[in-house]
């Protein structure tokens, strides 16, 4: 298999040794289940170098990798619309990062790290307990537990007003590797997203290897960054620009925009030996019903999904319609997408537009402008794609579920892309490089 270089293209030759090249393991070339499949066989040896520990001064500076039809071309994110045609539909995660990480001190004066995860189930959704004032429940990880037994633990910090406030955490309940938090706070006018925002450190993810700088609290968010609930950036939208979305309305290319609100499960390492014994984690979607409706006119078209999160709500978008049309009388808890669900449900007559148009008829019977729900949903080899057709993306970790998301677009050609990525100096992980990769 050749390909030739165009120099006008930046199409480029790939050597016998990039086509022959394997990653630590060979992935089987049968068609198997996904929950057979081994994550061993997503791997590659990602030098330390490789990690991009900082942004690129310009955000749309960053290199850009084009996969399409078993070309690989390069580029830049400025030149991003010249590689998608007009009339396409770009859709956007417009989550935003909170402020997750808050330092206590005890009576002793030990001090304890808490890193809050999502919020107790008596709210709603993650916007509501970012709401809440004076006091909220939050599902947290705590570094040092073990010093931590009982009691309060104590925060205090300064207002933008230079007013001093006191923050307050009690630990209530154990839950899996985490704990119910009881925070309370001695300002009832401010919100707990306002409370994070004074008293908090961004998460920046833990490869990044390096504690936080003033710099990072506008570099790892997006421009378009709006509603509070994340814990990692959604890292493909970290390139772009008002140029780089002027360019795309120029050439008649649309946007949308949806919620997911990226909880610290992204992180989470494969250990099973088969995918079968691995829990993908579950995170919180929110999508109005104005974006419902306008991916209904363009399903026609080409529909790209800015990041693995808006593919992922994207593909559950269909999924919880594809129910709904079996069964239009489900209550909203029945409404979330398990991790098997597309691999063991039969759709076959089940058209991506037929989906959303049970979604929109089950909200205006429901009289509600937002689906908020969760999706557990794990995109791997496998997966037949019924919404999105190609995915702008970072380059991902070794042994990911986010590596085998990239290998259901892309097949085995995952293992070429990432070699031309890893000899042509491309950056990785989430301040690194990007992908625009075709279904």
């Amino acid at each position: 298999m050749e390909r030739v270089k165009n120099c006008k293209t930046g199409i480029r030759k790939i050597s016998p040794a990039l086509v022959s090249w394997q990653p630590l393991h060979n992935v089987p070339s049968r068609i198997m289940h996904p929950r057979e499949l081994s994550i061993l066989d997503f791997t590659y040896l990602l030098p330390d170098e490789r990690i991009a520990r900082y942004p690129l001064e310009e955000r749309d500076s960053s290199k850009l990798l084009v996969y399409k039809n078993g070309a690989i071309s390069e580029s830049r994110y400025t030149k991003l619309a010249d590689f998608i045609p007009e009339n396409s539909f770009l859709v956007f995660n417009n989550t935003k990062v909170i402020e997750a990480r808050l330092l206590f001190q005890k009576d002793n004066g030990s001090r304890i790290e808490i890193f809050c995860l999502e919020p107790h189930p008596s709210y709603k959704d993650i916007t509501s307990g970012m709401l809440q004032k004076g006091t909220v429940y939050w599902k947290c990880l705590v570094g040092g537990a073990k010093k931590w037994k009982q009691g309060l633990l104590h925060a205090e910090f300064t207002s933008e007003g230079e007013r001093k406030l006191f923050l307050t955490a009690e630990k209530k309940e154990q839950v899996g590797d985490g704990y119910w938090i009881e925070f309370r706070w001695d300002d009832p006018s401010l919100s707990f997203a306002e409370i994070l925002h004074i008293a908090g450190a961004v998460p920046l993810p833990p490869y990044l290897n390096r504690q936080v700088e003033e710099s990072d609290k506008e570099r790892y968010q997006t421009i378009y960054a709006k509603w509070d609930g994340s814990v990692a950036a959604p890292t493909a939208g970290l390139h772009f620009t008002e140029k780089v979305f002027a360019d795309l309305a120029a050439k008649k290319i649309e946007t949308g925009f949806v919620t997911l609100h990226v909880g610290a499960g992204t992180f989470k390492p494969v250990k099973a030996d088969k995918m079968e014994g691995h829990e993908m984690h579950s995170e919180f979607i929110d999508v109005d019903q104005d974006f419902i409706e306008a991916l209904l006119t363009k399903t026609n078209d080409t529909v790209i999904a800015v990041g693995t999160t808006s593919l992922r709500t994207l593909e559950s978008l269909f999924w919880i319609g594809a129910k709904l049309l079996k069964n239009p009388a489900l209550m909203p808890d029945q409404l979330p997408v398990s991790q098997w669900e597309p691999y063991d449900n039969e759709v076959q007559n089940i058209t991506a537009e037929k989906a959303l148009e049970s979604i929109l008829e089950w909200m205006k019977k429901s009289n509600t402008r937002k689906l908020i729900t969760k999706t557990q949903i794990i995109i791997a080899p496998g997966y037949a794609f019924k919404v999105a057709r190609a995915l702008v993306t970072n380059f991902h970790q070794p042994q990911s579920t986010l590596l085998l998301l990239v290998a259901a677009i892309t097949g085995n050609e995952w293992k070429n892309i990432y070699r031309y990525a890893m000899e042509n100096d491309f950056r990785f992980l989430s301040y690194g490089d990007g992908s625009l990769l075709w279904i």
